[in-house]
């Protein structure tokens, strides 16, 4: 319907020619049932009106009211006051959330009666980082949860849903690290570390308190007195008892490893902070420390000559630096060209040490000249060769990004100034054999915009082996379900492939390594132990064991300067928000959750993790199903990121911001280069050209729910939520337009089920059918099938057509009717708002708070959700037989419409066929109504020869007795300009798409679309002209 609607408006704007679909019901006309001019209010000083003009070009404005009524925090907002004339989510967004909160609806302690039990819902928020402020992605999980958490409170669940934030180790740091340098031009190493904790901890207090804003203003029902933080001491304490727990058992331990390393950072990152960017041929990059842009993209070939032999192996390489580490040259064994050297060893052209050619089954024959060279320092491949065949590991990159262990003349040089001497000194040594373009993938830090540096170090490391066993038959026995069940096949795939977990990292903010370096203090540190504790004391006493010392205080011991990665304590979270590993009430009441729900992304980075430490550690799942929602894009399905300017604050969408505050806010906020700053404006300007428009909380949550969340990713345009901002006005105006009939609070009688109307009975259906579908959408988690039920109810079923037919007999002279109608409007409403309280909690509180019925709840929040047996009113025949009633009464709107008349003029005939049950009088009279026209005649055997006939399908035809009431000769001569204006424009468009392979793919879909709208228009008109030819012939016969 909102297609057929865009479509009209195209040709009203363009052509000034009202031209209806056929079976379209809406219709232009005021009724006044929902245009805002219908409705005038007296003026109130409490509530002050703001009127804004929409100009033709220009921001999108809208009229404004806000609520000025004096009103402490907690207390209830004041609803003596009469409704804005327009929806406003300034004025229905006041008040209401301090009140829930104060009221406790939050807790799962509310409702609770002593001696009974009920069903439990409790999920834990992924908790955001403390790095900044929440962005539409983290919109999206809190709206889904949120809902879901009504959803079940509304059914009488005792649900619990937990806050939290992460304190984010290195993202965090890294933005106050930068913030420092940027303020006082000082690195944390100049404050030291205590002092530069401390201005971490003041950083977290304020981004915690914007979260918790943001938080609120979305309308979450979080449990605030259970809020917690990764860093808060009964959550450090959980951290410290896993990681010794784990220690103990084997599963933690230190080795040597190849990691990834940030020499920007000075740390070990995860897999996650690392973006890996694809480049398709030779490529020059800004690099942080580089003065000069690197070329990358680059592959460079040279030989290694054979020793004894006077033949030479050549090999290539992207990273000709990492040559000077190389300690084999590998080929594989079934290579015909290099089987006579198996067992040799070539020459290194530089500093002149002998290297064996190794086989091995990885190397790939056809890459190249087969031969490749072996760094096992600098290269996960090259790394596991050197493994298997007991290579040398020869590291010649520092953790600071310039060479060792070289000769003098590359000694302290930085990595990429040394790829190019390096070059330079194959060329001199007449080894040199050439360059070229290669596509490559980059592995970058998207902390530091730094290039990985594959090193070995000693680490902290956690043996997946057991732990991925335990997550695989969790779900294979279906302890454990995904939804999409899909993910079941990536889960199987990642965990069965799981390398073990590196944990440490070089960082000053997070939690600190329990592990201590303990020895002997008389024997020195060569003999000593790592041993994990909570204390030093007790690290003594366990390392005194080890080493057989009787005397603890001749154990020297040194705690491990690291922190541990921060998904390690995310990891604990179902249970350590929970008070875990203290058996608390809370632990052994909500423990385990019910449900996790969260974006794919972070499927192994978090969800796999929460599944192994919880099984290991409480020998029970953390959860039993898990829900994952997609990757929010943006409206050209890019991926969001401050450098493109896309990344959106939920609260500039719900109160509206300009694009000067946007550049602002991108300017202050972000860590961008100026490059990035310019590159993100510009992106700004593009895409909101007039900045956003005030929406409000309800319309972006709708809107959120609205999509189908479960796909891989979901296209986020801010059109959307401005369509679901109109939804709330059209809720808005058909609630004032059912309250201004009734003045007393209305009780619902028991027959109303049993009315002998046909449209009572037909919107009663209709309503069971909307209970029907939100039960199911939210019992399979399809949200969006809830969204558009409750949509497509409210506007279709109940505005269109119930309230316009309604109109007559709540004017009419039957009190018995009256009464009726009016019940059946409140009992519409009532069921609707509960049902759309999970998406909209402010509107429906708002309306609910104010419907005129003598049974409800305290609080739409902790009323009662509607179920199927409450309304069994479902009548399948009777919305068929309405259907038919409803195509027919928007081909007879869409003729008035389209020639500019009122319906009231016109007569209709319709002939149906016998059997189908449209002769009854009680439809007859349904039609009458909603097409308000002059005559409606049902018959059998024909319509009249003077009456313009139309088509529906094979058991119905429509006729229209237009002769005399349309001007054809002034029809048609409108029409056809407005046909020639349309067919120039087409030829133009035409012409347009021939130069279409020089457009990018997104505006070669829109030009396609253009044309095929324009193709359709033109056709309606030719139609709409023969149609006027016909009506033509007869006025003549």
């Amino acid at each position: 319907m909102s297609a057929s609607w865009c479509y009209m408006r195209k040709i009203y704007t363009e052509f000034s020619i009202k031209l209806y679909k056929p079976f379209f019901l809406r219709r232009l006309p005021c009724r006044g049932l929902t245009c805002r001019s219908c409705f005038t209010d007296n003026n109130n000083k409490e509530i002050n009106e703001k009127k804004s003009s929409r100009p033709k070009k220009g921001p999108v404005t809208y009229e404004s009211a806000t609520y000025d009524i004096p009103t402490e925090p907690g207390d209830k907002k004041d609803i003596s006051c009469p409704l804005p004339k327009s929806y406003s989510p300034e004025f229905v967004e006041a008040a209401w959330y301090d009140w829930w909160v104060d009221q406790g609806f939050f807790t799962p302690e509310y409702g609770h009666k002593e001696g009974t039990s009920r069903q439990k819902f409790v999920m834990c928020l992924p908790p955001p980082n403390v790095t900044g402020t929440l962005h539409l992605g983290h919109a999206i999980t809190n709206t889904i949860q949120d809902a879901l958490v009504r959803w079940h409170r509304m059914r009488g669940f005792e649900t619990l849903w937990i806050p939290g934030c992460d304190h984010a180790g290195i993202a965090t740091q890294v933005v106050v690290e930068k913030k420092l340098w940027q303020e006082k031009k000082l690195t944390r190493h100049d404050v030291g570390r205590e002092e530069f904790l401390q201005q971490v901890w003041i950083w977290k207090e304020r981004k915690e308190e914007t979260i918790y804003d943001q938080l609120k203003k979305l309308g979450s029902s979080l449990d605030w007195n259970r809020s917690c933080f990764t860093l808060d001491e009964n959550l450090s304490e959980a951290v410290t008892e896993a990681f010794i727990r784990l220690h103990d058992s084997g599963l933690i331990y230190r080795k040597n490893k190849m990691v990834n390393w940030s020499c920007q950072l000075q740390s070990v990152i995860s897999d996650i902070e690392v973006d890996n960017i694809s480049v398709s041929k030779r490529t020059l990059l800004d690099i942080p420390g580089y003065k000069d842009k690197v070329e990358f993209g680059a592959l460079t070939s040279f030989a290694y000559p054979v020793v004894d032999k006077a033949e030479e192996v050549v090999v290539s390489t992207t990273r000709p630096e990492t040559m000077l580490g190389d300690t084999a040259i590998a080929v594989h064994p079934l290579d015909a060209r290099y089987q006579h050297l198996h067992g040799c060893f070539v020459q290194h052209p530089i500093d002149g040490r002998q290297l064996p050619i190794v086989c091995d089954e990885s190397v790939e024959m056809e890459f190249g000249t087969g031969a490749v060279k072996i760094t096992p320092a600098h290269d996960k491949t090259d790394y596991a060769i050197g493994q298997r065949h007991g290579l040398p590991s020869v590291s010649v990159i520092s953790r600071s990004g310039v060479m060792e262990n070289v000769g003098a003349s590359y000694a302290g040089m930085k990595r990429f100034e040394a790829r190019k001497e390096v070059v330079e000194d194959l060329k001199r040594r007449g080894v040199y054999r050439g360059s070229r373009s290669h596509a490559m993938t980059l592995p970058i830090c998207s902390r530091s915009k730094d290039v990985i540096e594959p090193l070995v170090l000693e680490q902290w490391f956690v043996s997946m082996v057991e732990m991925s066993e335990m997550g695989i038959n969790a779900v294979k026995t279906k302890q454990l379900t995904f939804v999409p069940e899909y993910y079941e096949k990536v889960w199987f795939n990642w965990l069965k492939t799981a390398e073990e977990w590196c944990i440490s990292r070089q960082l000053w903010w997070g939690h600190r390594i329990p592990a201590y370096f303990a020895y002997d203090k008389n024997k020195g540190s060569d003999g000593g132990v790592w041993v994990a504790a909570r204390t030093d004391q007790e690290a003594q006493t366990k390392a005194a064991q080890q080493l057989n010392l009787s005397n603890k205080e001749d154990v020297v011991t040194q705690q491990d300067e690291d922190v541990l990665d921060t998904w390690f304590s995310s990891g604990l979270l179902p249970f350590s928000s929970l008070g875990w590993p203290r058996q608390t009430d809370d632990l052994k009441n909500f423990y385990p959750i019910s449900l996790m729900e969260t974006g794919s992304d972070i499927l192994f980075f978090w969800v796999a993790r929460m599944v192994m430490l919880g099984m290991k550690l409480t020998n029970q799942l953390p959860f039993s199903k898990v829900l994952l929602h997609g990757l929010l894009r943006d409206a050209h399905g890019r991926k969001m990121s401050k450098s493109l300017g896309n990344v959106i604050d939920p609260l500039d969408v719900i109160s509206g911001i300009t694009l000067k505050d946007l550049h602002k806010k991108l300017e202050k906020d972000s860590n961008l280069s100026p490059h990035e700053v310019e590159t993100a404006r510009e992106g700004q300007r593009r895409d909101f050209p007039q900045g956003i428009p005030t929406c409000g909380t309800d319309a972006l949550r709708f809107m959120l729910c609205s999509y189908d969340f479960k796909d891989d990713e979901i296209p986020m345009n801010i059109s959307h939520v401005q369509a679901k901002r109109h939804f709330c006005n059209k809720i808005w105006n058909g609630f004032k337009f059912v309250t201004s009939y009734v003045s007393t609070p209305m009780a619902y009688s028991l027959s109303l089920g049993q009315s002998t109307d046909v449209m009572d009975r037909w919107i009663l259906s209709r309503l069971s059918n909307l209970v029907e579908l939100c039960d199911e959408g939210f019992k399979s988690l399809d949200l969006q099938s809830c969204t558009k039920a409750l949509q497509n109810f409210w506007v279709s079923d109940f505005c269109d057509i119930y309230l316009e037919y309604s109109k007559p007999m709540l004017n009419g002279d039957s009190e018995e009717d009256r009464e009726r109608t009016r019940q059946l409007l409140c009992l519409c409403v009532d069921v609707f708002l509960r049902a759309l309280s999970p998406f909209m909690p402010y509107l429906s509180e708002e309306l609910y708070q104010r419907l005129p019925i003598t049974q409800k709840a305290v609080s739409v929040v902790v009323a009662t959700y509607p179920e199927p047996t409450e309304v069994p009113y479902r009548d399948l025949e009777l919305e068929m037989l309405v259907e038919h009633v409803k195509v027919i009464a928007s081909q007879v709107l869409s003729v008035a419409t389209r020639y500019s008349l009122k319906s009231s003029l016109l007569k209709v005939c319709v002939q149906v066929s016998p059997g189908t049950g449209l002769d009854s009088p009680a439809l007859v009279h349904a039609l009458q109504n909603m097409t308000r026209c002059q005559a409606v005649g049902i018959t059998s055997s024909g319509i009249p020869a003077d009456y313009i006939v139309y088509h529906l399908d094979n058991h119905i035809d429509v006729g229209l007795l237009l002769k005399g009431i349309v001007d054809v000769d002034v029809e048609s001569e409108k029409i056809n300009q407005k046909l020639g204006k349309l067919e120039k424009k087409f030829t133009q468009l035409k012409k347009t798409s021939e130069k279409a392979l020089k457009m990018t793919l997104e505006k070669q879909q829109k030009l396609q679309k253009e044309i095929s709208d324009t193709t359709e228009m033109m056709q309606r008109l030719r139609d709409s002209i023969k149609e006027l030819e016909t009506m033509h012939n007869d006025e003549k016969d």
